[in-house]
C-alpha cells in the first residue's frame, strides 16, 4: 500500500484547480496520470477508492482526517454524511490499516 502517495494525490486535488479540473473531466485519467510516472504508486484499490469516492475505503486505509475532509466536501458530502462514511468504512473494512488514525479498539 502507498499511503503517502494516495494521501499526496489528495493533498494536490484539495489545493489545485488544474488538478480539480482533471479530475471533474475524467476521474480514472487523472488518478491514473498520478498513479503512472514509470512507478506504479497506487494500487488499484487506492485508485478505486479515490474514482468511487469511497471515503470509508480511504479512511480505512489511513487517510488523514483533514485531507479527507476536504475530498469529500469537494464531493458535496455533508459533514454527518462524511463521518458515516468513515464509521462504514470501519464496519465493512476493518479497522484503519495505518497512519495515525489506526484505531487500537473496537467500534
Amino acid at each position: 500500500m502507498s499511503l503517502y502517495y494516495v494521501q499526496k494525490y489528495l493533498y494536490e486535488l484539495n489545493r489545485s484547480p488544474s488538478v480539480q479540473s482533471d479530475y471533474r473531466a475524467d476521474p480514472i485519467a487523472a488518478v491514473e496520470v498520478f498513479a503512472g510516472d514509470g512507478e506504479l504508486k497506487l494500487t488499484t484499490e487506492e485508485r478505486s477508492a479515490l474514482t468511487d469516492p469511497d471515503i470509508g475505503k480511504l479512511y480505512h486505509l489511513g487517510v488523514n482526517g483533514q485531507i479527507l475532509m476536504h475530498f469529500a466536501a469537494f464531493h458535496g458530502i455533508e459533514w454527518a454524511d462524511y463521518l458515516e462514511r468513515m464509521r462504514d468504512g470501519i464496519r465493512t473494512h476493518g479497522p484503519v490499516r495505518e497512519g495515525v488514525y489506526a484505531l487500537t479498539t473496537e467500534l
